[in-house]
């Protein structure tokens, strides 16, 4: 990876990959060369005038441009956005074909273009992207990143910060497994501050709840659903998201985020990609957290898993 250099290359112009660009623009001294390649290259090159036009009221001193698969020879990380977006009623499993497509006709280029640094997948159903990237590029696990349940957990620590009244940022908490209709969030690992919620809960004193954290979770994981059905799509956060990983990667932060990453016997499971805390450095995933999860949460983890596995089949 070119450390000094700090390239990013973005495939796909959409309202995703143009919420992460503006969200690295904005936060400045991220990255500072951004490529953005898209199969329609005149709009492309608008949104790089575009951006490249508010350069002189942000934090960023960035090149940017558009540009072809060649220019990701010497990337530091591909963040790959491309593909059809989910439409109302449809999950994200549904996309899955459409963009397997779609992804066959990236990654062989990229690939010849002699890259060598981490793709990130933001793609849906982005847990099996992620995976499709894997097999088509033959590139280390470590290197091969998808966003997972990154946004879930954002969603999830707001939605505790707001119930318990305190900053979200003081909440610790994940959602685990399929980005998608399986997945879930422990109780047993959430806590606030250095105060397990679980402890909080069995307060009677206080009026919180288990059932409200089974509510809380479902607000979750129906999120996307309620943001389509208003405004036909999600990209503020999720760009978010992906600046927030582009940021642990090429900082070398050891950042622990919740990603999609290849299983190799964690939680019992293996070969799938899913969403679970690593550490995240300069050369990916640098290490998988294995939280200790009751007998109903891991039971829950791997009925996560299976769903994914049987996606998966046929599609490669």
């Amino acid at each position: 990876m070119n450390t000094g250099k700090r390239k990013v290359v973005l495939i796909g112009t959409g309202m995703v990959g143009m919420s992460f660009a503006y969200a690295l623009v904005n936060q400045g001294g991220i990255c500072n060369e951004l490529v953005l390649i898209d199969i329609n290259k005149k709009r492309a090159e608008g949104e790089a005038m575009d951006l490249n036009h508010g350069l002189a009221f942000g934090k960023s001193n960035m090149k940017i441009y558009a540009g072809e698969y060649s220019d990701c020879k010497d990337a530091d990380i591909i963040v790959i956005a491309a593909g059809v977006a989910q439409k109302e009623g449809e999950t994200r499993l549904d996309l899955l074909q459409r963009n397997a497509s779609v992804f066959r006709s990236i990654i062989t280029p990229v690939v010849k273009s002699g890259f060598d640094g981490i793709f990130l997948v933001a793609t849906n159903p982005v847990d099996i992207m992620t995976r499709v990237t894997y097999e088509l590029s033959r590139f280390g696990a470590s290197r091969v990143i998808g966003t997972g349940t990154s946004l879930d957990t954002a969603r999830l620590r707001y939605l505790l910060g707001d119930y318990f009244m305190v900053d979200p940022k003081n909440i610790h908490a994940y959602v685990m497994g399929e980005h998608g209709d399986s997945e879930f969030a422990p109780v047993s690992q959430m806590m606030l501050a250095t105060k397990r919620i679980s402890e909080v809960l069995e307060d009677k004193c206080n009026g919180y709840c288990l059932e409200d954290m089974k509510k809380i979770e479902e607000q979750v994981r129906t999120a996307a659903y309620k943001i389509i059905e208003a405004k036909n799509a999600t990209y503020y956060g999720i760009g978010m998201a992906i600046t927030r990983i582009v940021k642990a990667i090429l900082g070398d932060e050891n950042s622990v985020l919740t990603v999609s990453a290849k299983l190799c016997g964690e939680y019992g499971c293996r070969n799938a990609f899913a969403g679970v805390p690593c550490i995240i450095g300069r050369n990916g995933v640098k290490e998988i957290i294995e939280l200790s999860l009751t007998e109903e949460e891991l039971n829950s983890f791997k009925n996560s898993v299976d769903v994914l596995e049987k996606g998966f089949e046929g599609v490669i």
